[in-house]
């Protein structure tokens, strides 16, 4: 019997410890359960109603963090910039802010200058970053990239400076000229002397004048109006018509192929282009004018005309070539700019106003063309403008294509060189100056 009881006290003793261990591991396991873990809190956090819905529409970079500096959600802008990179907000600036806004739920604003992704040129990003509370755990960080309208500012403020220097040149000429007659009243030759410098100031004045309404007009996003098919032949004509006189003076030979060609598709004088006509007319104007006041005197200046295939439709291309004095490779970045001359003394004198190659460049890009130029110092340029084929694509994009030697031209005159043709989207060059002369 004293063996039998006390089995049995045994075995009731380790049932009582095996309910015990088995009650402390319930209330150990439900413990655990309601305690919340990291990967809980940094990857499951909750949005406020309708936040989601809210960043997911705006234009600004958006980023949500939570009480630990995780990434809660981010816009693909905000990717895109690199303002997250592994989870984490990348930019120290805007984390300090976050944290400071978390803790006293003051709403923050700064501008900053970030580096750009993927460049070594020290370019940089200007950003407008608003960090405010959103909720009791989360901080909402707006990011807007003000890069581009900075950008514009500039050009804005450049353009205004410009234009008052400009226009201030020839109305303080013409005030000194007036002086200068009213001294001069006994004087007939010296009043007709000032007269005609006053003729001179007064028309460079209303060209620049003119030249800005006519960049104002080409700038602004409007369909073309009045647009229909014009003759390559006559807008050639009419543009060399236009420095007729100038060339004339100065010895210069203008030549082209239009008429040449025995091959009914690409004979120059069928040809024709989708735009208006006084544009057109304007621009490939100023690439002639141009051509002419930069050759020297008793050279050539050849204006040649072809049709080329693209994917998109035909293309017509328009060359001018020069053997004037050229533009330097630094020159060549920047002679489309408004107001930018490659030589300011030699512009002054033949009456330039730094607005024709900007007018040009706009033309192209309104009626989905483009304009480029080859140019070596000391051997001339040729400025090519490339336009829609009339009855092709009219709405089409501009399009990039490789070049080919141009129809009717002598093959003695062709380059032996072909690799110094290709051309890339900004800095494309187009057939050197020999091949296009007439």
């Amino acid at each position: 019997m004293d063996v039998n009881a006390a089995v049995a006290a045994a075995a009731a003793i380790a049932g009582v410890c095996t309910g015990v261990i088995a009650m402390l591991a319930f209330r150990w396991s439900e413990r655990e359960q309601k305690r919340p873990t990291r990967t809980s809190l940094h990857t499951d956090p909750v949005l406020p109603p309708g936040v989601d819905t809210v960043l997911s529409v705006l234009r600004s970079s958006a980023v949500v963090l939570d009480e630990a500096d995780a990434v809660v959600k981010a816009s693909s802008a905000a990717y895109a910039l690199g303002l997250v990179r592994g989870g984490k907000l990348a930019v120290d600036p805007m984390l300090k802010m976050a944290r400071d806004t978390r803790r006293d739920g003051e709403i923050r604003q700064v501008e900053l200058d970030l580096p750009r992704r993927g460049t070594g040129r020290g370019e940089a990003l200007a950003v407008s970053a608003r960090v405010a509370p959103l909720g009791s755990r989360l901080v909402l960080l707006l990011v807007e990239d003000l890069t581009e309208a900075r950008r514009i500012e500039a050009v804005r403020r450049d353009f205004v400076a410009n234009v008052s220097h400009e226009l201030k040149t020839p109305v303080g000429a013409l005030s000194l000229l007036s002086e200068a007659v009213m001294d001069a009243a006994d004087d007939p030759e010296a009043v007709e002397r000032f007269a005609g410098r006053m003729q001179v100031e007064a028309t460079r004045l209303t060209n620049l004048v003119q030249e800005l309404i006519d960049l104002s007009r080409v700038q602004n996003d409007d369909p073309l109006e009045d647009a229909e098919p014009v003759r390559v032949d006559e807008l050639v004509a009419e543009a060399m018509d236009r420095c007729r006189h100038q060339a004339t003076a100065k010895q210069i030979t203008m030549a082209s192929n239009i008429g040449s060609g025995t091959d009914g598709r690409h004979t120059p004088g069928g040809l024709h282009v989708w735009g208006h006509r006084g544009q057109l007319v304007g621009a490939l104007g100023n690439l002639v004018e141009n051509a002419v006041n930069y050759s020297p005197a008793r050279t050539r200046v050849g204006i040649a005309a072809r049709r080329v295939t693209a994917p998109g439709g035909e293309l017509i291309e328009l060359a001018v070539t020069d053997q004037g004095i050229g533009i330097s490779d630094k020159d060549k970045e920047r002679i489309f700019e408004r107001f930018y001359r490659v030589d300011p003394a030699r512009s002054r004198a033949t009456g330039g106003t730094g607005l024709g190659l900007a007018i040009v460049k706009h033309v192209a890009a309104s009626h989905g063309g483009e304009v480029t130029v080859w140019s070596s110092e000391g051997q001339g340029s040729t400025f090519t403008l490339r336009l829609p084929e009339a009855g092709s694509a009219r709405d089409r994009k501009p399009f990039h294509h490789e070049d080919a030697d141009l129809d009717g031209l002598n093959e003695e005159d062709r380059p032996a060189d072909r690799s110094t043709n290709r051309m890339t989207r900004e800095t494309r060059e187009a057939i050197p100056a020999p091949e296009v002369l007439p």
